[in-house]
């Protein structure tokens, strides 16, 4: 169905309108796209009069399938083109499309009156849809508003949830900061501990002072300084000061870490000091070496480059005071060494000279310990004339044992002085060892010379069998079957041996320390010595018997380590006076 006006003025253009909004309110436009519809159009129509001329709405309504029949859809469709005789011919149409929900109305409809009430009527229904759209609007208006305080809610939480996830992600950053500040600390800490205890262990493995003190500097140069002094006090604690920084003086004098600088160092427990004139660009840090009474001496440093931080400073000092007591123990324990040295050689005595025999005695203390144990070798002569020659070993080290051994030397003394073969004399210090000390056992070998008998009686008792050179240089080990220890509790009578003498013979006593080793057990060690004592020459032996011990000792203690005390009597026969 097509309808068609003319307009040439206001009145023709209010009725083409008014006849546009009739017919699509019949075709059940809504009011919102009806209100829409007769806008546009009226926008149009009021242009169209400026421009003059005569124009002409087309409104065409129908069915549109632009799909399969069941998809086809009414719609309103409104063209505005000028007359075909007017001066605006030529020009584009104006054109709109509605879709009508109802069904088109016929084409004898009257959709637009001529008289005023008519036209009055459509103007108030013209603005019955304006005030719809005003309040769809209003609504829309509201809804807006609604949606814009959601969004502003909406973004101000957007916002807060960004300012925590900023919080969030930076306390993380100053967790992962502190975590990483923790594990430098603890692997700095883990690697100081480390250091100290490593070092400590290189201060205590020496019981020699000097040699810590020369130790200490390549301990610390050049990872924590960059020189060590290292200053000692004399025994009688006297501190000569012109060579020594003014801070060492201090730290000597207060017993307290000093640091000297132009700036202070703020380590703990250092006190602040000026710089020192021997070299004022260049920090010190003095720290003394502490004892129980006063301080053995002071340790001075300089840095390695950067000064040092405080946990430096507080290991620097803790290293110096096991240093000090490592020190402090050595020189403690040379003075104790020293002591017993001398009092081991003291209760060792001096060689006799009998007619037709020849002594040679070497005593060596173990390297560890107190250089004190129960080694002895002891000669001496019987009212007789005889010669009693004996070496024997109390088990056990140190001062306990070296008593017991004087004891039993004193006491063998005596008993040989009313005579007596070595294997009685041996079966009464049995006796007397274990009732004095039931605890403590020795072993001993004791052999008898006689000017005017060609022959040597000899006994042992749990002792290493002696070794003889004959004259013409055949070594033998005196093999004969010993008695027990002495002072194990057993009743024994220990036996003599005799042995034929030709001048020239060699005897060799000895104790355990001088053959066995504890990776190869005794006998290679006393094949080593019969093979040391058969090299010789009958003429170093007759001459020089001292020079032969002390080649018999080179070979068989190559190591400078010992752990027993070495004790070796050379007994040489020259024959009858």
């Amino acid at each position: 169905m097509t309808r068609t006006w003319q307009i040439a003025d206001v009145t023709d253009a209010v009725r083409a309108r008014l006849a546009t909004a009739r017919l699509a309110a019949a075709c059940g436009v809504p009011p919102l796209e009806r209100t829409r519809l007769t806008a546009s159009l009226g926008a149009q129509l009021r242009l169209c009069l400026a421009k003059g001329g005569v124009w002409r709405l087309t409104l065409e309504t129908g069915t549109v399938s632009p799909a399969p029949p069941e998809a086809a859809r009414n719609v309103l469709h409104a063209v505005v083109t000028p007359s075909l005789d007017d001066a605006a011919a030529g020009q584009p149409p104006w054109r709109v499309t509605v879709p009508c929900p109802e069904t088109v109305p016929d084409a004898g409809a009257d959709v637009a009156g001529d008289d005023p009430q008519a036209l009055a009527e459509a103007l108030l229904g013209a603005d019955e849809d304006t005030a719809l759209v005003l309040e769809r609007l209003t609504e829309q208006e509201g809804l807006v508003d609604f949606h814009r305080e959601e969004l502003q809610q909406t973004n101000q939480g957007v916002v807060a949830l960004h300012a925590e996830l900023d919080a969030a992600g930076r306390a993380q950053r100053e967790a992962f900061a502190a975590e990483r500040t923790a594990r430098t600390e603890a692997e700095n800490a883990r690697r100081r501990l480390t250091f100290l205890a490593d070092a400590s262990a290189v201060l205590t493995a020496s019981l020699d002072h000097h040699e810590i003190v020369r130790r200490l500097p390549g301990l610390l140069v050049p990872e924590y300084a960059a020189s060590v002094d290292v200053w000692l006090f004399d025994q009688e604690g006297e501190r000569p000061g012109p060579a020594h920084p003014a801070a060492a003086v201090a730290a000597a004098r207060t017993g307290r870490p000093q640091y000297a600088a132009a700036q202070p160092g703020g380590l703990p427990g250092v006190d602040d000091q000026p710089p020192s004139p021997l070299g004022p660009d260049r920090p010190l840090l003095c720290i003394p070496l502490p004892t129980r009474q006063a301080p053995l001496g002071v340790v001075t440093l300089s840095p390695p480059g950067e000064p040092w931080d405080p946990d430096d400073a507080v290991m620097l000092v803790e290293l110096t005071r096991r240093a000090s007591t490592a020190i402090d123990h050595a020189q403690r324990y040379q003075h104790n060494r020293d002591i017993a040295e001398t009092l081991q050689r003291a209760l060792l005595t001096e060689l006799p000279a009998p007619p037709g025999l020849a002594l040679a005695a070497r005593y060596l203390p173990a390297t560890h310990g107190l250089n004190i144990g129960g080694d002895w070798y002891d000669a001496f002569r019987q009212p007789d004339g005889g010669v009693i020659a004996v070496v024997g070993d109390v088990t056990g080290h140190g001062l306990r044992a070296a008593v017991m051994m004087s004891q039993l030397r004193t006491a063998l003394r005596a008993y040989a002085v009313d005579g007596g073969s070595p294997g009685r004399l041996l079966t009464r210090l049995h006796t007397f060892l274990h009732h004095l000390q039931p605890d403590l056992f020795a072993t001993a070998v004791i052999a008898r010379f006689h000017p005017d008998d060609p022959t040597m009686t000899w006994a042992a008792a749990g002792h290493p069998p002696p070794v003889l050179r004959t004259p013409d240089g055949r070594v033998r080990t005196l093999d004969a079957k010993p008695g027990a220890m002495l002072g194990i509790p057993l009743r024994q009578e220990i036996a003599d041996h005799t042995v034929p003498l030709a001048p020239g013979t060699t005897l060799a006593l000895y104790t355990d320390g001088l053959v066995e080793r504890r990776a190869q057990g005794i006998d290679p060690g006393i094949a080593r010595l019969a093979h040391a004592l058969g090299s010789f020459a009958p003429p170093e032996l007759e001459t020089d018997l001292e020079g032969s011990a002390d080649g018999i000792l080179r070979p068989l203690l190559s190591d400078s380590e010992r752990d027993d005390d070495v004790c070796l009597l050379l007994c040489h026969f020259r024959g009858p006076a």
